[in-house]
């Protein structure tokens, strides 16, 4: 199965998304992300945040709609941030479609602490949502009903652990 993260940008949200999504995938899954307006270079903040989590960051790139030309996504997912005003980009093909918003990391403004604290919550959200994605018994499960299920996963955020 291929799925898309879409934003709008393509330099942070949906790049931890398909960075996260590809350390943490079976056999048989990918991911690709795209932005409809790409930023053109991802956020370096986005980057050492992947490798602080130990995820590979070789192939990362801010990129457009050529992304998945010729190989179309069976589940585009939105990650913008609809709560912020955000435009969500749209996919027009025949792939279900979903939206696991996500606030932008890189809006928070604070002490290197707090921004990085914004990206860490970001990453293990999308890591959370995954594993519930991954525990989808596929198979089993028509189109409307994946869909329902990807409804309840963007309802999931990252569980805080205290010490």
């Amino acid at each position: 199965m291929k799925v898309l993260f879409m934003c709008t940008a393509n330099s942070c949200r949906s790049i931890l998304s398909e960075a996260m999504f590809n350390h943490l995938a079976p056999q048989g899954f990918q991911a690709v992300s795209s932005g409809s307006f790409p930023k053109g270079q991802v956020l370096p903040r986005s980057l050492s945040t992947l490798q602080a989590a130990g995820i590979s960051t070789e192939g990362l790139y801010s990129k457009g709609n050529d992304a998945f030309e010729g190989s179309p996504p069976d589940l585009v997912i939105t990650v913008c941030d609809k709560a912020a005003g955000e435009a969500c980009p749209v996919y027009f093909g025949p792939a279900v479609k979903a939206h696991w918003g996500l606030e932008d990391p890189s809006d928070v403004n604070g002490d290197e602490a707090s921004v990085q604290a914004a990206f860490d919550a970001t990453l293990e959200t999308i890591a959370t949502r995954c594993r519930a994605f991954f525990a989808l018994p596929f198979s089993q499960l028509t189109p409307v009903q994946l869909k329902a299920e990807l409804e309840r996963i963007a309802g999931l955020q990252a569980v805080r652990h205290t010490g």
